[in-house]
């Protein structure tokens, strides 16, 4: 992790900053909540909640002159590039009873799922969490999606028509529902089944039928769709199953509210590693791709897949333009995080400094 200049940020000089400035004063409001010693990143580099409290006073004015005047560059190193994607908030119908082509249920939280934070046990094991259910007085895994498309505990919110639209809702972690009568809602996050994530794009390639150059959010769907018969066993080999709690809508043009607790900014608003980044920090992004990313985005939000320092997915928001570029982000690039002035000049100058 090494301090660099904003100059250094490429595509600095021409990256626009404001909706990165509101997107941070939307994190201000939880970060200035937190006790002053609370540490704000899973491994302590981004200090404590009381080292963020001027920055977030003074964040307003014009975006870039606020950051280059309050925060540090520093270049977050990884063995060759860091890998990004992208995650949009999609929309499926939905039916309060079931009826016609309403079928697929969309679940609550079970009442029988147990939620762990190995945290609380063993210190090194902070922000690893596991879920289960208890059989006995032993704590055994929960239900795969296979077993919780058989039948399962957990409540029905409502009925979709569109098995493979929920399905990637799921691996969005949350989206809209327009009901048969017109009122339209949001879908969040509540819990997951603790069951490993397996992506069914490498199983698509595996069997032959995509390839690594032509894999995409748009080709899996359209493969699964074009064969029905067979799409619920490719579905079913990610036993990983994401259960929703409804929302009202809302700020339309922002997202849904992240794992910070904010609603997330289209274009402005990133997934992290929590056991190693501070939600709610900015970073400044260089993606590659057919679609490249460059600019400064928050962390407000985490996922199952989203694992190491230079690992980030990019919210793109809502719509079909938002669905495009996130089904097609998949790139090598560079990850930057900006810490506040007396935090940065804690660590000093370190080239060997890793988060």
């Amino acid at each position: 992790m090494a301090r660099v200049s904003f100059d250094a940020l490429p595509g600095w000089t021409t990256a626009n900053a404001d909706a990165a400035l509101q997107s941070f004063r939307r994190s201000c409001a939880v970060l200035s909540s937190r006790a002053d010693d609370a540490a704000l990143s899973g491994v302590g580099y981004a200090g404590t909640a009381a080292d963020w409290r001027d920055v977030c006073a003074n964040a307003s004015g014009d975006a870039k002159s606020f950051f280059a005047a309050n925060f540090i560059p520093f270049a977050l190193a990884a063995p060759g590039d860091g890998l990004f994607t992208g995650y949009y908030e999609p929309e499926i119908r939905g039916s309060r009873t079931r009826q016609g082509a309403y079928q697929t249920p969309v679940h609550g939280m079970p009442s029988d799922l147990v939620r762990v934070d190995l945290g609380q046990f063993i210190p090194k094991f902070k922000g690893e969490r596991v879920s289960g259910r208890v059989s006995g007085n032993t704590l055994v895994p929960y239900a795969n999606r296979k077993e919780i498309n058989l039948g399962t505990k957990a409540p029905v919110l409502f009925y979709t028509d569109d098995a493979v639209a929920l399905f990637f809702l799921q691996i969005q972690g949350s989206g809209r529902v327009v009901f048969t009568d017109g009122k339209t809602g949001r879908i969040g996050y509540a819990g997951e089944n603790g069951r490993p994530y397996t992506a069914i794009g490498r199983t698509l390639i595996a069997e032959g039928v995509l390839t690594r150059e032509n894999v995409s959010l748009q080709t899996i769907r359209a493969w699964l769709l074009a064969n029905p018969a067979r799409a619920q066993g490719v579905m079913e080999g990610n036993e990983s199953y994401i259960f929703f709690e409804e929302r009202p809508l809302g700020d339309a043009a922002l997202g849904a509210t992240g794992s910070l607790g904010v609603s997330l900014t289209p274009g402005a608003s990133l997934a992290v590693d929590p056991r190693i980044h501070a939600l709610g920090a900015p970073f400044y992004l260089d993606a590659g791709g057919p679609d490249p990313v460059q600019g400064l985005l928050v962390a407000q939000d985490i996922g199952g897949a989203i694992r190491g320092s230079v690992r980030g997915d990019i919210f793109f928001g809502f719509g079909p333009d938002a669905e495009r570029r996130a089904g097609a982000m998949k790139a090598p690039g560079r990850l930057y995080v900006l810490l506040p002035n007396a935090v940065a000049a804690r660590i000093g100058e370190s080239k060997t400094f890793t988060p």
